[in-house]
């Protein structure tokens, strides 16, 4: 038994989701990227570069870890390149794709020959959530002007759009679809490639997977792009939990499991789109609300029944704790670091990571 808390990757439930994604690349054509914004957890990387096609980045550390980590193709994409950087990217990209028409300006003359792309803005997205949504009104997140982009596509080879989030819709997926393709269209088939991103949840029970390869294949066919897609939380959804120990059980008017993990620091998109975490079997006669162990007021991952009254000690599993975790996890309150450990396909547990004191020091100055 591993100490907790503890991220518990499972290479079996990974190796599904990846499954997956094989059929729809080879169903479609197209090529799949992993979206390391929202995991980057590099010892499964063995696995996971067997079934897709290479990694795309926002940042150098990113691309960098791509690159060095994953290996074969990697796309370089950021919000605003500093020019102390540019260089660094170039040298661990294949291709490099820019956010803004400025961006494309400052920085083309320095790609040494990669392909270069260019980000769109459709103006209409999935989102439920304002914080996530990369169409809503001002937006910095991509071009919208087709006059303008036009007069740049001499400089570019391919386009990017990333507007679906979370999105287990099909045809809301199509209906979008059809809509980006009404505008802008002439411009795709001046390109050799097209990144739809990712944000589609199209690895989830019950998504027509025939429907969404034949959608794909068409695009690529119309437009005659080769068509990336940038699955991120679809390749790693429910493929990991959160382990942790039941460290306190207060009562007041309810009942309270105190655990030796936090929200803010272990699983922090829970709090920035106010949601509960996920446990399985969530039943029974013993209703507890379930919390993290940082001064935060609201740190609450959610409220759960038990069939047995919860004690000091007890562990609790909570569930889809790959995606945005690892990568978001902190040092608030100086709280211990989840380790990182891997069930092989074999059953065997590894424990790949241990945190210590030194670590939580030398992050600091």
């Amino acid at each position: 038994m591993f100490d907790t808390p503890c991220y518990l990757i499972d290479k079996s439930r990974l190796r599904r989701n990846l499954d997956t994604i094989a059929t729809v690349r080879e169903k479609s054509g197209v090529k799949a990227l992993l979206a390391l914004k929202c995991f980057a957890t590099w010892s499964v990387f063995d696995l996971m570069r067997d079934y897709m096609d290479g990694t795309t980045s926002s940042s150098l550390n990113e691309v960098r870890l791509g690159r060095q980590r994953f290996g074969k193709e990697t796309h370089a994409y950021s919000v605003a390149y500093a020019d102390g950087e540019i260089d660094a990217v170039v040298a661990h990209a294949d291709k490099v794709i820019f956010n803004s028409i400025s961006q494309l300006e400052r920085f083309s003359g320095r790609v040494l020959g990669l392909p270069c792309g260019l980000r769109l803005n459709p103006g209409i997205s999935s989102s439920n959530f304002a914080i996530a949504d990369p169409a809503q009104p001002f937006s910095r997140l991509g071009e919208m002007d087709i006059e303008k982009i036009e007069v740049n596509l001499e400089n570019v080879s391919g386009l990017m759009i990333h507007n679906n989030c979370d999105n287990a819709d099909f045809d809301l997926f199509d209906r979008m679809l059809g809509v980006i393709e009404s505008r802008f269209g002439p411009l795709f088939r001046r390109v050799d490639w097209v990144s739809l991103g990712g944000g589609i949840h199209f690895t989830g029970d019950g998504y027509p997977i025939d429907a969404f390869s034949d959608r794909l294949k068409a695009f690529a066919d119309v437009h005659g792009v080769q068509v990336y897609l940038e699955p991120g939380e679809a390749a790693v959804t429910q493929s990991a939990t959160l382990e942790t120990t039941v460290v306190d059980v207060v009562e007041t008017d309810k009942k309270f499991a105190v655990i030796d993990a936090s929200t803010e620091a272990h699983m922090l998109d829970l709090l920035i789109y106010r949601q509960h975490a996920e446990m399985a079997p969530d039943s029974g006669d013993h209703a507890y609300t379930v919390c993290g162990r940082s001064c935060l007021a609201g740190d609450v991952f959610g409220e759960f029944r038990f069939p047995q009254p919860l004690g000091i000690g007890d562990r609790i599993s909570l569930r889809d704790a790959a995606g945005y975790t690892m990568v978001k996890k902190n040092w608030f309150n100086g709280l211990t670091m989840p380790a990182i450990a891997i069930r092989e396909l074999d059953g065997q547990v590894r424990t790949v990571r241990a945190f210590t004191y030194e670590d939580y020091e030398t992050s600091l100055s």
